[in-house]
């Protein structure tokens, strides 16, 4: 019998159902991986922006970590929204208790599309010091990645330079996500793992509904890990699927609406290819 891979989303929640652990289960969910989740947050929120942020008490966080580490061992995890230095403590604490450091994904959620803080800027030196050294990987997209660096990210250079400091903060692995660069057809990516730069490419499509494409792709490379594939492997295949999702667009609500987390999925079995 073939064991389920388990995957574990340490994030918050979009009532709306774009971003968040949302996101993330149905990634992993489309994927092939059994999906967990760990609350840290509750936000009021649609396509038009978020409404109200109401985050878990640490304590909150904490056990329902100590449920999944006691009785459902993660292959792979992941870090969405954390919003404070005491939640990130927190998350960081548990890590190290049950040796999850190999196994950890940080996408650094620090704004929303629509401008709300998600990451207080107290915080952002406690994700740096506490959390960053225990991880596997970030997938960072430019504007988090200058807030983390305090570099303007504008050429090729500033792109390998940045990618090189947040190497030196701890995670093995590096994915420098282009989307943010609106200045050419192709939205490029960036993984360094502390020796060699990969670019991945995809044309770039003119939609507003891009709601939750970092939670999703951060969601798809952790799946993929849990699957024990390797990291270049993980990320191409993240990359094909926020591509498609994006792509195959549902086209629901009255402002950034979300992505489509069934289209890879659908792509792949039209074409008979297994997941």
């Amino acid at each position: 019998m073939t064991s389920i891979r388990k995957a574990l989303t340490i994030a918050g929640s979009d009532s709306g159902g774009g971003a968040g652990i949302q996101a993330d289960l149905k990634t992993f969910q489309e994927l092939g991986v059994y999906g967990m989740s760990a609350l840290t947050a509750l936000t009021a929120q649609n396509t038009l922006g978020v409404q109200g942020v109401y985050p878990m008490e640490p304590e909150t966080v904490a056990a329902q970590l100590d449920s999944i580490g006691s009785d459902l061992p993660p292959d792979a995890i992941k870090t969405g929204m954390l919003f404070s230095s005491d939640i990130i403590r927190v998350v960081a604490g548990k890590v190290q208790q049950y040796g999850w450091q190999q196994k950890l994904v940080i996408d650094p959620v620090m704004v929303a599309k629509g401008g709300s803080q998600l990451l207080l800027q107290e915080a952002v030196q406690a994700l740096i010091t506490s959390l960053l050294p225990l991880s596997l990987a970030i997938t960072p997209n430019l504007p988090e990645a200058e807030m983390l660096t305090g570099m303007t990210i504008e050429s090729r250079e500033d792109r390998e330079q940045a990618a090189r400091l947040l190497h030196q903060m701890g995670p093995e692995y590096i994915i420098l996500k282009g989307g943010h660069d609106s200045s050419g057809d192709e939205a490029v990516d960036l993984l360094y793992d502390g020796r060699e730069f990969q670019y991945m490419s995809s044309p770039r499509i003119a939609t507003k509904h891009t709601h939750g494409t970092g939670c999703t792709f951060s969601a798809a490379v952790t799946a993929c890990l849990a699957l024990g594939r390797s990291m270049p492997e993980a990320v191409h295949t993240a990359k094909a699927f926020i591509q498609a999702a994006i792509e195959d667009s549902l086209n629901i609500g009255a402002g950034q609406g979300p992505t489509n987390h069934f289209a890879y999925g659908n792509r792949m079995r039209s074409r008979g290819i297994p997941l």
